[in-house]
C-alpha cells in the first residue's frame, strides 16, 4: 500500500512549534525565515495555537513564544533515563539558588549526553538549549566526574575507545597514561573542572552521581570565566553541587 500523504496544516504546526523552541522569544520574520512557511499562514496557525494555550503573543515585542503547556504534549512519553527523574527537580532547585544553569549527563558510547538543562530557568544561559549535546569524557568536565568514578575494567575500555576516537578534544589529555593520571587527580579531589583550553569563556564543575556504589550520571555547573575565577567557584559551588548529587542519588534508591 502507498504510504498516506502527511496534512499539510499539521505539518506546518508542528514546524511553526519547533520554530519557536528555537529562542524564547521568536518575532514573525524569524518564524518564516525558519519555517519558509507564508506569512499569512503562519499568522493563522499562530491564532490557533494562541486558542488552545500552547503559544501567546508578546505585543511589546510584536512576537510570540511558548507557553507551558507545550509540555504536556510530553507528559506520555516515559523512556527519559531514572536519572532524569531523579534529578530534575533537585536541578531546578540548584539553579534557582545560584542562578547559573545545572546539566546532568549520562555515559552513551564514547561521550557524556545531556539528558537534562536548566538552561530555560537560568537568567546566565550560555545556549538555548543543550539537550542532546555530546560532551567528551576527557576534556569536559561532566565526562571527567563520570569516567574518573568507574570501576578500573569500565574505565579502561573506555580510554582504549577514547584512544581510537577521531575527535581532537578526545586527545586534549594527552596519552592513556596522561588521561589515568588526570581521572586519579579527579578522583581524589572529588570534583571535575573542564579542560580551560575547549570553549574558554565559560568554565564547568562537576561531580559523580552513584546508584548504590556505581556512577550513572554526571552533574555540572557552568558559569562565566570572566564573572568568576575557578578558585571561588569552587569555593562557592562545588558544596551545593556535591549536597545536589548525594540528594539525587537518594532519590534513585527510593525509585528502585
Amino acid at each position: 500500500m502507498p504510504a498516506p500523504r502527511p496534512v499539510n496544516v499539521v505539518v506546518r504546526a508542528l514546524n511553526i512549534l519547533r520554530a519557536l523552541n528555537f529562542q524564547p522569544v521568536s518575532t514573525l520574520d524569524t518564524i518564516h525565515k525558519r519555517t519558509k512557511i507564508p506569512k499569512p499562514t503562519i499568522v493563522r496557525l499562530l491564532q490557533t495555537l494562541e486558542s488552545e494555550g500552547l503559544v501567546k503573543r508578546a505585543p511589546k515585542y510584536g512576537a510570540y513564544y511558548l507557553t507551558s503547556q507545550v509540555i504536556a504534549l510530553a507528559s506520555g512519553y516515559h523512556s527519559e533515563p531514572r536519572v532524569v527523574e531523579a534529578a530534575s527537580g533537585i536541578a531546578d532547585t540548584l539553579t534557582q539558588d545560584l542562578k547559573w544553569p545545572v546539566s546532568v549527563a549520562v555515559q552513551e558510547g564514547d561521550s557524556m549526553v545531556v539528558r537534562y538543562s536548566t538552561i530555560p530557568n537560568s537568567p546566565l544561559s550560555f545556549f538555548h538549549s543543550t539537550i542532546n549535546m555530546r560532551l567528551s569524557l576527557v576534556s569536559q568536565a561532566m565526562g571527567r566526574a563520570y569516567l574518573a568514578f568507574c570501576d578500573e575494567p569500565t574505565q579502561d575500555a573506555l580510554i582504549e575507545l577514547l584512544v581510537n576516537v577521531q575527535n581532537p578534544e578526545a586527545h586534549v589529555a594527552g596519552s592513556p597514561e596522561q588521561i589515568r593520571q588526570m581521572l586519579a587527580e579527579v578522583r581524589e579531589r572529588g570534583y571535575a573542572l573542564r579542560d580551560p583550553r575547549v570553549r574558554p569563556e565559560s568554565s564547568t564543575i562537576a561531580v559523580p552521581i552513584f546508584e548504590g556504589a556505581r556512577v550513572v550520571a554526571s552533574i555540572g555547573l557552568t558559569w562565566f570565566t570572566s564573572s568568576v575565577k575557578v578558585n571561588v567557584a569552587v569555593e562557592r559551588f562545588l558544596p551545593p553541587l556535591q549536597k545536589a548529587s548525594t540528594a539525587v542519588s537518594a532519590a534513585l534508591g527510593a525509585l528502585s
